[in-house]
């Protein structure tokens, strides 16, 4: 039966359309033919996590994120589904956490719990709200101003009690110092703020660099490939041989051209020896006359009838001036 070009048509495009969405499903990191259980984690804060970041327990990969959704439109908590690998056994009370660092993307880390229930397909595990990289200095830093604003107001006290015991001039040194102290605090207050503090916007510079730098990882990793083949290739060309060769035909060069300057060989005679050029020129000379004088004089040399009777002529004794140049030195 004869196929219509219609019909192969309609089936070369499906055939495209079929590849063109299991590549792209490749690609975000869902794959097609494996078996997989989908569990989902609820989180307030996601830290910039992603679609087809990973899910790792105990540092080993054992999935990775396959969508992100909203609960409600006040964005309160995010849904993460998770496509974890078949045979893989999570207890119940186990807690999922989104850890984030400096030089890579944020990804999921499961904490094993201790009981013998394992999650299913479907579950929901449970989570822990791991304070970011901000939220942490920030945690760290607002005691330390919390202790310091506690230090002024005791000095405040103190000065107040034992201000009575200074002249003017001396409570005057006292005051411009708690104001200095204030001042100060106000300063370190404002560079801690969240959202417009100087430390904020460094560690969000910080943060921002270092997912370009994660979404750059595959032309880092080929770059820097290409720049080892490159010094393979270099380390293999045996530059160091050719350079010898070249120094080694130089040598004998310069011995040949110092034999010729001396003089050695025969072709250091024919370049030094100025005797034999003129022999030569010389020699040119003679032949010349002697065809010239074969072409005016042919009888003499050729007995042949046809030509009449013998020529009586003398021989040439030097070149016809149309056929040889001027003897050297005339």
């Amino acid at each position: 039966m004869k196929i219509s070009n219609e019909t192969k048509i309609g089936s070369l495009t499906a055939i495209s359309i079929a590849l063109l969405i299991l590549g792209f499903n490749f690609l975000k990191g869902k794959k097609t033919f494996e078996r997989s259980r989908k569990i989902y984690a609820l989180f307030k804060n996601v830290e910039g996590l992603e679609v087809s970041n990973a899910v790792k327990i105990n540092g080993f990969t054992v999935g990775n994120v396959s969508a992100l959704r909203e609960t409600d439109k006040d964005l309160l908590n995010i849904l993460v589904e998770i496509n974890l690998k078949k045979d893989i056994h999570i207890p119940k009370n186990s807690l999922a956490e989104i850890q984030t660092s400096l030089l890579s993307s944020p990804i999921i880390v499961i904490n094993r719990g201790s009981g013998t229930d394992y999650v299913e397909a479907g579950d929901t595990i449970a989570t822990h709200e791991r304070l970011g990289l901000l939220a942490s200095v920030e945690s760290n830093i607002n005691p330390i101003v919390a202790k310091l604003n506690g230090t002024l107001t005791s000095l405040d006290s103190l000065i107040e009690v034992v201000g009575s015991m200074f002249d003017p001039r001396t409570k005057n040194n006292f005051g411009a110092l708690l104001a200095n102290l204030a001042a100060s605090s106000a300063s370190l207050q404002q560079i801690l703020n969240t959202q417009t503090g100087t430390l904020a916007k460094s560690l969000n510079n910080v943060d921002s660099f270092t997912k370009n730098l994660s979404k750059n990882n595959d032309n880092i990793n080929e770059t820097l490939s290409n720049l080892n083949k490159t010094s393979a290739k270099l380390a293999n060309a045996k530059i160091e041989e050719t350079v010898e060769s070249i120094h080694t035909t130089m040598a004998e060069l310069n011995k040949t051209i110092g034999k010729i300057n001396n003089g050695t060989g025969s072709l250091g005679l024919l370049v030094n020896d100025k005797k034999l050029y003129l022999n030569l020129e010389n020699t040119s000379r003679s032949l010349n006359t002697l065809l010239d004088d074969l072409r005016m004089h042919p009888k003499r040399y050729v007995n042949i009838s046809v030509f009449g009777r013998k020529d009586k002529n003398g021989p040439l004794m030097s070149p016809l001036s149309d056929s040889s140049s001027k003897p050297p030195g005339k």
